[in-house]
């Protein structure tokens, strides 16, 4: 494998990591752009582990997620109070909160970066990635996952059904701020440098659009938007300075035909069996409405 193929896996890898770590919370009806900050908050934490207390990189970058996830449960509920545009204006704040945080710290380098000694491969990074497309696969196919999509499709009709709404939104917060953390550690520990100009905004919005792209109402969706937005560049490089013209071009056309996503709910079940619709379903209403909208038409035939 030539330096270049596998440099741009590992980034995809490590795309895919922060993918699922904006899913988890928009899933759960929020749209969270701090992430970029919790990777922060892990990589350099990991980073720090590493350097200072000579842990390895295979249980630094985990604890660095932890980190980020307890941070993240400490804003979790005064951040969850506010809604729609306010909640995401409050975790931009949260994120730009975090990185100007670190340009101050001079312990891990300030706005100087922070060098990591410890150092991982693309076989580690990959292992990481494919943990996590399997935990979340394996967590949305619990209980955990059908409360968080009844909670998605409407709070008030999740919260009559019984489910403690505001415990499953600060679940799925703190476990997607957790995977950034764990993204922001593969970045640290494969290019031994971390800086906190890297986790902008614009990091955050790319995130979230791996996302919206792929497809918020299948888990395999992040990993479609994630390999498009990481690999569809390079596939173009040969256009020059026109490459991401022809980028931002193809993807405006597959939103305007697919403004749902590339992958829903019922389009994976069909495709895996699970279902024997023949129609083609409404796209709206996320996971829980398709699987009524199964339902009904079953008791109808």
């Amino acid at each position: 494998m030539s330096g270049y193929v596998e440099g741009i896996l590992v980034l995809l890898a490590i795309n895919i990591v922060f993918a699922y770590g904006a899913f988890l919370p928009i899933a759960a009806g929020q749209l969270n752009l701090g992430v970029a900050g919790f990777a922060a908050i892990g990589g350099y934490a990991s980073a720090w582990l590493s350097n200072t207390l000579a842990i390895s990189a295979l249980l630094a970058i985990p604890l660095g997620g932890l980190a980020a996830g307890t941070v993240a449960l400490a804003v979790a509920v005064p951040v969850l109070r506010t809604r729609g545009i306010y909640l995401a204006l409050a975790t931009f704040a949260l994120g730009e909160i975090v990185r100007a945080s670190i340009l101050n710290l001079e312990a891990i380098g300030g706005a100087a970066g922070y060098p990591v000694a410890d150092f991982v491969g693309f076989p580690t990074i990959a292992a990481f990635a494919v943990g996590v497309t399997l935990f979340a696969w394996l967590l949305f196919a619990t209980r955990f996952g059908i409360a968080i999509t009844a909670v998605h499709d409407d709070e008030r009709v999740a919260d009559l059904m019984g489910i403690n709404v505001l415990a499953f939104q600060v679940c799925a917060f703190v476990l997607g701020s957790a995977l950034a953390g764990i993204g922001g550690g593969l970045y640290a520990h494969h290019f031994n440098y971390i800086e906190a100009q890297y986790f902008n905004i614009s990091l955050s919005i790319s995130i979230v659009l791996y996302v919206l792209f792929g497809g918020t109402q299948s888990v395999i969706g992040p990993l479609i938007g994630a390999a498009v937005f990481t690999l569809l560049p390079e596939l173009l490089r040969g256009s020059a300075q026109w490459r991401y013209v022809l980028f931002a071009a193809i993807v405006i056309m597959v939103m305007a035909v697919r403004p749902q996503g590339v992958v829903t709910g019922v389009q994976m079940r069909r495709l895996l069996g699970f279902t024997r619709d023949p129609l083609p379903p409404s796209d709206h209403g996320g996971l829980a409405g398709e699987g009524r909208g199964e339902k009904g038409e079953e008791q109808a035939a």
